[in-house]
Protein backbone atom coordinates (compact mmCIF):
# COMPACT_ATOMS: atom_id res chain seq x y z
CA UNK A 1 0.00 0.00 0.00
CA UNK A 2 2.80 2.40 0.93
CA UNK A 3 4.84 1.64 -2.17
CA UNK A 4 1.72 1.94 -4.32
CA UNK A 5 0.87 5.42 -2.94
CA UNK A 6 4.46 6.63 -3.28
CA UNK A 7 4.75 5.39 -6.86
CA UNK A 8 1.30 6.74 -7.74
CA UNK A 9 2.16 10.23 -6.57
CA UNK A 10 5.64 10.23 -8.09
CA UNK A 11 4.19 9.18 -11.44
CA UNK A 12 1.13 11.41 -11.61
CA UNK A 13 1.71 14.46 -9.39
CA UNK A 14 3.26 17.24 -11.50
CA UNK A 15 5.42 20.10 -10.31
CA UNK A 16 3.37 22.31 -7.92
CA UNK A 17 3.17 25.16 -10.44
CA UNK A 18 1.72 22.81 -13.05
CA UNK A 19 -0.70 21.51 -10.41
CA UNK A 20 -1.89 25.08 -9.78
CA UNK A 21 -2.43 25.64 -13.50
CA UNK A 22 -4.43 22.41 -13.82
CA UNK A 23 -6.59 23.37 -10.82
CA UNK A 24 -7.24 26.72 -12.51
CA UNK A 25 -8.59 24.99 -15.62
CA UNK A 26 -10.64 22.50 -13.58
CA UNK A 27 -12.24 25.30 -11.55
CA UNK A 28 -13.01 27.26 -14.72
CA UNK A 29 -14.52 24.30 -16.58
CA UNK A 30 -16.68 23.30 -13.60
CA UNK A 31 -17.82 26.85 -12.80
CA UNK A 32 -19.21 27.57 -16.25
CA UNK A 33 -21.99 24.92 -16.38
CA UNK A 34 -22.74 24.75 -12.64
CA UNK A 35 -22.90 28.51 -12.10
CA UNK A 36 -24.18 29.38 -15.58
CA UNK A 37 -21.21 31.65 -16.14
CA UNK A 38 -19.73 32.57 -19.49
CA UNK A 39 -16.02 32.07 -20.25
CA UNK A 40 -15.52 35.82 -20.09
CA UNK A 41 -17.11 35.97 -16.63
CA UNK A 42 -14.82 33.20 -15.40
CA UNK A 43 -11.77 34.96 -16.82
CA UNK A 44 -12.84 38.18 -15.10
CA UNK A 45 -13.23 36.41 -11.76
CA UNK A 46 -9.82 34.79 -12.24
CA UNK A 47 -8.02 37.97 -13.23
CA UNK A 48 -9.76 39.98 -10.53
CA UNK A 49 -8.61 37.55 -7.87
CA UNK A 50 -4.97 37.14 -8.89
CA UNK A 51 -3.68 39.96 -6.69
CA UNK A 52 -5.89 39.29 -3.66
CA UNK A 53 -3.19 37.29 -1.85
CA UNK A 54 -0.27 39.68 -2.33
CA UNK A 55 -0.08 40.66 1.35
CA UNK A 56 -0.44 37.05 2.46
CA UNK A 57 2.12 35.86 -0.09
CA UNK A 58 4.59 38.41 1.28
CA UNK A 59 3.93 37.15 4.81
CA UNK A 60 4.47 33.53 3.73
CA UNK A 61 7.70 34.45 1.96
CA UNK A 62 8.91 36.30 5.05
CA UNK A 63 7.98 33.52 7.47
CA UNK A 64 10.01 31.14 5.30
CA UNK A 65 13.02 33.44 4.83
CA UNK A 66 13.10 34.84 8.38
CA UNK A 67 12.60 31.38 9.86
CA UNK A 68 15.38 29.93 7.72
CA UNK A 69 17.67 32.83 8.56
CA UNK A 70 17.05 32.33 12.28
CA UNK A 71 17.80 28.62 11.93
CA UNK A 72 21.11 29.52 10.25
CA UNK A 73 22.35 31.45 13.30
CA UNK A 74 25.32 29.56 14.84
CA UNK A 75 23.82 29.20 18.32
CA UNK A 76 20.51 27.95 16.90
CA UNK A 77 22.26 25.44 14.66
CA UNK A 78 24.17 24.08 17.65
CA UNK A 79 20.97 23.77 19.72
CA UNK A 80 19.06 22.03 16.93
CA UNK A 81 21.99 19.71 16.28
CA UNK A 82 22.02 18.74 19.97
CA UNK A 83 18.30 17.93 19.90
CA UNK A 84 18.76 16.01 16.66
CA UNK A 85 21.10 13.61 18.46
CA UNK A 86 18.34 12.51 20.86
CA UNK A 87 16.66 9.75 18.79
CA UNK A 88 18.59 6.50 18.93
CA UNK A 89 17.01 4.86 15.89
CA UNK A 90 15.48 5.80 12.56
CA UNK A 91 11.87 5.06 13.66
CA UNK A 92 12.43 7.09 16.83
CA UNK A 93 13.64 10.00 14.68
CA UNK A 94 10.50 9.82 12.53
CA UNK A 95 8.28 9.73 15.62
CA UNK A 96 10.06 12.65 17.30
CA UNK A 97 9.86 14.85 14.20
CA UNK A 98 6.15 14.11 13.80
CA UNK A 99 5.30 14.97 17.41
CA UNK A 100 7.46 18.11 17.52
CA UNK A 101 5.97 19.37 14.25
CA UNK A 102 2.38 18.64 15.26
CA UNK A 103 2.67 20.31 18.66
CA UNK A 104 4.41 23.34 17.16
CA UNK A 105 1.73 23.65 14.45
CA UNK A 106 -1.03 23.37 17.07
CA UNK A 107 0.56 26.26 18.96
CA UNK A 108 1.13 28.38 15.85
CA UNK A 109 0.94 27.18 12.27
CA UNK A 110 3.58 29.54 10.86
CA UNK A 111 6.06 28.62 13.59
CA UNK A 112 5.38 24.89 13.30
CA UNK A 113 5.61 24.80 9.52
CA UNK A 114 9.22 26.04 9.65
CA UNK A 115 10.41 24.46 12.91
CA UNK A 116 9.32 20.97 11.94
CA UNK A 117 11.22 20.81 8.67
CA UNK A 118 14.33 22.55 10.08
CA UNK A 119 14.43 19.99 12.88
CA UNK A 120 13.91 17.16 10.40
CA UNK A 121 16.78 18.35 8.25
CA UNK A 122 19.05 18.55 11.30
CA UNK A 123 18.20 14.95 12.19
CA UNK A 124 19.00 13.88 8.62
CA UNK A 125 22.49 15.34 9.08
CA UNK A 126 22.98 13.27 12.24
CA UNK A 127 21.44 10.00 11.08
CA UNK A 128 22.06 8.77 7.56
CA UNK A 129 19.91 5.68 8.22
CA UNK A 130 16.67 7.71 8.09
CA UNK A 131 14.65 7.95 4.89
CA UNK A 132 14.95 11.66 4.12
CA UNK A 133 11.75 11.94 2.11
CA UNK A 134 9.71 10.29 4.86
CA UNK A 135 11.40 12.48 7.46
CA UNK A 136 10.31 15.66 5.65
CA UNK A 137 6.85 14.20 5.03
CA UNK A 138 6.58 13.51 8.77
CA UNK A 139 7.50 17.11 9.53
CA UNK A 140 4.84 18.36 7.13
CA UNK A 141 2.19 15.89 8.32
CA UNK A 142 1.98 17.69 11.67
CA UNK A 143 0.47 20.64 9.82
CA UNK A 144 -2.85 18.75 9.66
CA UNK A 145 -3.75 19.90 13.20
CA UNK A 146 -3.09 23.61 12.72
CA UNK A 147 -6.68 24.76 12.20
CA UNK A 148 -7.76 22.87 15.32
CA UNK A 149 -5.07 24.71 17.28
CA UNK A 150 -4.82 28.05 19.01
CA UNK A 151 -3.84 29.91 15.82
CA UNK A 152 -6.81 28.56 13.83
CA UNK A 153 -8.26 31.47 11.85
CA UNK A 154 -11.90 30.31 11.73
CA UNK A 155 -12.39 29.60 15.46
CA UNK A 156 -10.53 32.80 16.33
CA UNK A 157 -12.77 34.76 13.96
CA UNK A 158 -15.85 33.17 15.53
CA UNK A 159 -14.63 34.24 18.97
CA UNK A 160 -14.16 37.87 17.92
CA UNK A 161 -17.16 40.12 18.69
CA UNK A 162 -18.38 42.72 16.23
CA UNK A 163 -20.77 43.37 13.39
CA UNK A 164 -18.52 41.59 10.92
CA UNK A 165 -19.39 38.25 12.50
CA UNK A 166 -23.10 38.68 11.83
CA UNK A 167 -22.46 40.00 8.33
CA UNK A 168 -20.15 37.10 7.41
CA UNK A 169 -22.68 34.50 8.60
CA UNK A 170 -25.82 36.18 7.23
CA UNK A 171 -27.03 36.82 10.77
CA UNK A 172 -26.65 33.19 11.91
CA UNK A 173 -24.08 34.28 14.50
CA UNK A 174 -24.75 37.50 16.38
CA UNK A 175 -22.77 36.62 19.50
CA UNK A 176 -19.18 35.37 19.47
CA UNK A 177 -18.52 31.67 20.03
CA UNK A 178 -15.96 31.23 22.85
CA UNK A 179 -12.89 29.08 22.29
CA UNK A 180 -14.17 26.71 24.97
CA UNK A 181 -16.80 25.63 22.43
CA UNK A 182 -14.38 25.23 19.51
CA UNK A 183 -10.61 24.77 19.92
CA UNK A 184 -10.72 23.91 23.64
CA UNK A 185 -13.81 21.72 23.52
CA UNK A 186 -12.91 18.22 24.71
CA UNK A 187 -14.19 16.66 21.49
CA UNK A 188 -11.73 18.75 19.48
CA UNK A 189 -8.84 18.18 21.89
CA UNK A 190 -9.46 14.43 21.82
CA UNK A 191 -9.52 14.46 18.01
CA UNK A 192 -6.23 16.39 17.93
CA UNK A 193 -4.65 13.89 20.33
CA UNK A 194 -5.75 10.86 18.33
CA UNK A 195 -4.70 12.49 15.04
CA UNK A 196 -1.19 13.12 16.41
CA UNK A 197 -0.99 9.55 17.73
CA UNK A 198 -2.27 8.23 14.40
CA UNK A 199 0.22 10.05 12.18
CA UNK A 200 3.08 9.29 14.58
CA UNK A 201 2.38 5.56 14.43
CA UNK A 202 1.73 5.62 10.68
CA UNK A 203 4.89 7.57 9.86
CA UNK A 204 6.99 5.31 12.06
CA UNK A 205 5.60 2.15 10.47
CA UNK A 206 6.17 3.55 6.97
CA UNK A 207 9.94 3.70 7.50
CA UNK A 208 11.56 1.00 5.36
CA UNK A 209 13.69 -1.58 7.13
CA UNK A 210 16.03 -1.70 4.17
CA UNK A 211 16.50 -0.16 0.77
CA UNK A 212 16.75 3.46 1.94
CA UNK A 213 17.66 5.68 -0.99
CA UNK A 214 20.99 7.49 -0.80
CA UNK A 215 20.56 11.12 0.16
CA UNK A 216 22.12 13.70 -2.10
CA UNK A 217 24.64 15.53 0.13
CA UNK A 218 23.56 18.79 -1.51
CA UNK A 219 20.15 18.44 0.16
CA UNK A 220 21.80 18.59 3.58
CA UNK A 221 24.39 21.21 2.78
CA UNK A 222 24.80 23.68 5.61
CA UNK A 223 26.48 26.80 4.30
CA UNK A 224 28.74 28.54 6.74
CA UNK A 225 28.59 32.27 7.10
CA UNK A 226 31.73 34.00 5.83
CA UNK A 227 33.72 35.97 8.35
CA UNK A 228 32.99 39.67 8.25
CA UNK A 229 35.35 40.97 10.92
CA UNK A 230 37.67 43.73 9.85
CA UNK A 231 40.54 45.09 11.89
CA UNK A 232 39.25 48.01 14.01
CA UNK A 233 41.92 50.28 12.57
CA UNK A 234 40.90 49.46 9.00
CA UNK A 235 37.14 49.92 9.39
CA UNK A 236 35.42 52.64 7.43
CA UNK A 237 32.38 54.40 8.94
CA UNK A 238 30.13 52.30 6.70
CA UNK A 239 31.78 49.07 7.90
CA UNK A 240 31.35 50.12 11.51
CA UNK A 241 27.62 50.53 10.92
CA UNK A 242 27.39 47.21 9.08
CA UNK A 243 29.08 45.42 11.99
CA UNK A 244 27.35 47.32 14.77
CA UNK A 245 25.78 44.97 17.29
CA UNK A 246 24.01 47.97 18.78
CA UNK A 247 21.92 48.49 15.64
CA UNK A 248 20.78 44.87 15.68
CA UNK A 249 19.85 45.08 19.35
CA UNK A 250 17.96 48.37 18.93
CA UNK A 251 15.81 46.99 16.10
CA UNK A 252 15.19 43.79 18.06
CA UNK A 253 14.20 45.86 21.11
CA UNK A 254 11.69 47.86 19.05
CA UNK A 255 10.14 44.66 17.70
CA UNK A 256 9.98 43.11 21.18
CA UNK A 257 8.40 46.24 22.63
CA UNK A 258 5.70 46.26 19.99
CA UNK A 259 4.95 42.57 20.54
CA UNK A 260 4.63 43.07 24.30
CA UNK A 261 2.20 45.93 23.76
CA UNK A 262 0.27 44.00 21.10
CA UNK A 263 0.05 40.70 22.97
CA UNK A 264 0.20 41.48 26.68
CA UNK A 265 -1.29 44.98 26.95
CA UNK A 266 -3.92 44.82 24.20
CA UNK A 267 -4.57 41.10 24.60
CA UNK A 268 -4.32 40.35 20.89
CA UNK A 269 -3.44 36.87 19.62
CA UNK A 270 -0.16 35.85 18.04
CA UNK A 271 -0.79 36.06 14.30
CA UNK A 272 1.47 35.40 11.34
CA UNK A 273 2.87 38.93 11.50
CA UNK A 274 3.84 38.38 15.14
CA UNK A 275 5.63 35.14 14.27
CA UNK A 276 7.63 36.95 11.57
CA UNK A 277 8.57 39.67 14.07
CA UNK A 278 9.81 37.07 16.55
CA UNK A 279 11.89 35.35 13.86
CA UNK A 280 13.28 38.71 12.73
CA UNK A 281 14.16 39.97 16.22
CA UNK A 282 15.83 36.74 17.30
CA UNK A 283 17.64 36.44 13.99
CA UNK A 284 19.11 39.94 14.25
CA UNK A 285 20.36 39.32 17.78
CA UNK A 286 21.71 35.81 17.18
CA UNK A 287 23.50 36.74 13.95
CA UNK A 288 25.23 39.44 15.99
CA UNK A 289 25.68 42.10 13.29
CA UNK A 290 23.39 43.54 10.60
CA UNK A 291 25.69 42.52 7.76
CA UNK A 292 25.76 38.89 8.95
CA UNK A 293 21.98 38.89 9.03
CA UNK A 294 21.71 40.41 5.55
CA UNK A 295 24.00 37.76 4.07
CA UNK A 296 22.14 34.88 5.74
CA UNK A 297 18.82 36.43 4.68
CA UNK A 298 20.00 36.69 1.08
CA UNK A 299 20.88 32.99 0.96
CA UNK A 300 17.48 32.06 2.38
CA UNK A 301 15.47 34.09 -0.17
CA UNK A 302 16.07 31.58 -2.97
CA UNK A 303 13.62 29.23 -1.26
CA UNK A 304 10.75 31.70 -1.63
CA UNK A 305 10.59 31.43 -5.43
CA UNK A 306 7.72 28.93 -5.42
CA UNK A 307 5.62 31.08 -3.11
CA UNK A 308 6.10 34.21 -5.19
CA UNK A 309 5.21 32.41 -8.44
CA UNK A 310 2.30 30.23 -7.32
CA UNK A 311 0.32 32.27 -4.79
CA UNK A 312 -1.14 34.63 -7.44
CA UNK A 313 -2.46 31.59 -9.32
CA UNK A 314 -4.17 30.23 -6.22
CA UNK A 315 -5.63 33.68 -5.62
CA UNK A 316 -7.00 33.51 -9.15
CA UNK A 317 -8.55 30.09 -8.42
CA UNK A 318 -10.15 31.59 -5.31
CA UNK A 319 -11.55 34.31 -7.55
CA UNK A 320 -13.18 31.68 -9.79
CA UNK A 321 -14.62 29.71 -6.86
CA UNK A 322 -16.01 32.75 -5.04
CA UNK A 323 -16.93 34.85 -8.09
CA UNK A 324 -20.63 35.58 -8.63
CA UNK A 325 -21.76 36.23 -12.17
CA UNK A 326 -25.06 37.36 -13.66
CA UNK A 327 -26.59 34.08 -12.45
CA UNK A 328 -26.11 35.24 -8.84
CA UNK A 329 -24.37 32.06 -7.66
CA UNK A 330 -20.76 31.02 -7.08
CA UNK A 331 -19.03 27.66 -7.38
CA UNK A 332 -18.33 27.62 -3.64
CA UNK A 333 -21.98 28.32 -2.94
CA UNK A 334 -23.08 25.50 -5.25
CA UNK A 335 -20.82 23.05 -3.40
CA UNK A 336 -22.11 24.17 -0.01
CA UNK A 337 -25.75 23.96 -1.13
CA UNK A 338 -25.20 20.40 -2.42
CA UNK A 339 -23.85 19.43 1.00
CA UNK A 340 -26.81 20.97 2.82
CA UNK A 341 -29.46 19.25 0.72
CA UNK A 342 -28.40 15.76 1.81
CA UNK A 343 -27.70 16.55 5.47
CA UNK A 344 -29.42 15.87 8.76
CA UNK A 345 -28.38 17.08 12.25
CA UNK A 346 -26.01 14.10 12.73
CA UNK A 347 -24.44 13.94 9.27
CA UNK A 348 -24.28 17.71 8.73
CA UNK A 349 -20.88 18.24 10.46
CA UNK A 350 -19.37 15.33 8.55
CA UNK A 351 -20.65 16.55 5.19
CA UNK A 352 -19.54 20.10 6.04
CA UNK A 353 -16.08 18.71 6.73
CA UNK A 354 -15.99 16.85 3.40
CA UNK A 355 -17.25 19.92 1.52
CA UNK A 356 -14.52 22.03 3.09
CA UNK A 357 -11.94 19.35 2.26
CA UNK A 358 -12.83 19.40 -1.44
CA UNK A 359 -13.05 23.18 -1.50
CA UNK A 360 -9.60 23.38 0.11
CA UNK A 361 -8.02 21.89 -3.00
CA UNK A 362 -9.10 25.03 -4.88
CA UNK A 363 -9.14 27.57 -2.03
CA UNK A 364 -6.28 26.57 0.31
CA UNK A 365 -6.90 29.42 2.75
CA UNK A 366 -8.77 29.61 6.05
CA UNK A 367 -9.89 33.12 5.23
CA UNK A 368 -11.11 31.96 1.84
CA UNK A 369 -13.12 29.16 3.45
CA UNK A 370 -14.70 31.62 5.86
CA UNK A 371 -15.75 33.90 3.01
CA UNK A 372 -17.21 31.06 0.93
CA UNK A 373 -18.81 28.81 3.55
CA UNK A 374 -19.73 31.02 6.52
CA UNK A 375 -22.77 32.70 4.87
CA UNK A 376 -24.25 29.33 3.91
CA UNK A 377 -23.09 26.70 6.39
CA UNK A 378 -23.85 28.54 9.64
CA UNK A 379 -27.36 29.43 8.50
CA UNK A 380 -28.08 25.84 7.49
CA UNK A 381 -26.50 24.53 10.68
CA UNK A 382 -28.69 26.82 12.79
CA UNK A 383 -31.81 25.61 10.95
CA UNK A 384 -30.81 22.01 11.68
CA UNK A 385 -30.05 22.77 15.33
CA UNK A 386 -26.32 22.06 14.99
CA UNK A 387 -24.02 23.75 17.52
CA UNK A 388 -22.20 26.63 15.75
CA UNK A 389 -18.93 25.65 17.40
CA UNK A 390 -19.19 22.22 15.77
CA UNK A 391 -20.03 23.74 12.38
CA UNK A 392 -17.01 26.03 12.58
CA UNK A 393 -14.64 23.24 13.59
CA UNK A 394 -15.98 20.97 10.83
CA UNK A 395 -15.01 23.66 8.31
CA UNK A 396 -11.65 24.17 10.04
CA UNK A 397 -10.79 20.47 10.03
CA UNK A 398 -11.78 20.16 6.36
CA UNK A 399 -9.58 23.11 5.50
CA UNK A 400 -6.61 21.52 7.26
CA UNK A 401 -7.13 17.88 6.22
CA UNK A 402 -6.52 18.06 2.48
CA UNK A 403 -3.45 20.23 3.01
CA UNK A 404 -1.74 16.84 3.25
CA UNK A 405 -2.11 16.46 -0.54
CA UNK A 406 -2.26 20.14 -1.52
CA UNK A 407 1.26 21.43 -2.45
CA UNK A 408 0.25 25.04 -1.65
CA UNK A 409 1.20 24.89 2.04
CA UNK A 410 4.09 22.47 1.51
CA UNK A 411 6.04 25.04 -0.53
CA UNK A 412 7.95 26.56 2.43
CA UNK A 413 8.83 23.11 3.81
CA UNK A 414 9.89 21.83 0.39
CA UNK A 415 12.02 24.92 -0.20
CA UNK A 416 13.95 24.33 3.02
CA UNK A 417 14.24 20.58 2.41
CA UNK A 418 15.16 21.08 -1.28
CA UNK A 419 12.68 18.44 -2.36
CA UNK A 420 9.77 18.29 -4.81
CA UNK A 421 6.15 17.78 -3.79
CA UNK A 422 6.11 14.32 -5.37
CA UNK A 423 8.90 13.26 -2.98
CA UNK A 424 6.67 13.52 0.11
CA UNK A 425 3.05 13.44 -1.03
CA UNK A 426 2.92 9.65 -1.34
CA UNK A 427 3.55 9.32 2.39
CA UNK A 428 1.16 12.18 3.09
CA UNK A 429 -1.54 10.33 1.14
CA UNK A 430 -1.33 7.48 3.69
CA UNK A 431 -1.61 10.05 6.50
CA UNK A 432 -4.61 11.58 4.72
CA UNK A 433 -6.50 8.28 4.80
CA UNK A 434 -5.70 7.60 8.46
CA UNK A 435 -6.45 11.09 9.74
CA UNK A 436 -9.64 11.24 7.66
CA UNK A 437 -11.04 8.26 9.55
CA UNK A 438 -10.07 9.78 12.91
CA UNK A 439 -11.49 13.22 12.14
CA UNK A 440 -14.76 11.84 10.78
CA UNK A 441 -15.18 9.69 13.90
CA UNK A 442 -14.49 12.70 16.10
CA UNK A 443 -17.05 14.89 14.31
CA UNK A 444 -19.72 12.20 14.43
CA UNK A 445 -19.11 11.67 18.15
CA UNK A 446 -19.37 15.45 18.68
CA UNK A 447 -22.66 15.56 16.75
CA UNK A 448 -24.37 12.69 18.57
Amino acid sequence: MIKFCVRLVQRWLPEPFIFAILLTFVAAVVAMPLCHQTPLEVVEHWGGGIWNLLAFAMQMALVLVCGSTLAAAPVVKRAIAAMARLPQSAPAAIALVTVVSALACWLNWGFGLIVGVVFAKAIARQRRDVDYRLLIASAYSGFVVWHAGISGSIPLTMATPGESLALATNGALTDPVPLAQTILDWHNLATVLFVIIGITIANTLMHPKQGILTIDPALLKDDEQPATDVSPTDKTPAQRLEQSKLLSWLVALMLATYLVIHLAVRGAGLDLGGVIMIFLALGLVLHSTPVNYVRAFGKATTGAAGIILQFPFYAGIMGIVTGIGVSGISLGGVMADACIRISNPVTYPLLTFLCAAVLNLFVPSGGGHWAVQAPVMFTAGANLGVDPGLTGMAIAWGDAWTNLIQPFWALPALAIARLDAKDIMGYCLIDLLITGIIICAGLLLWAI
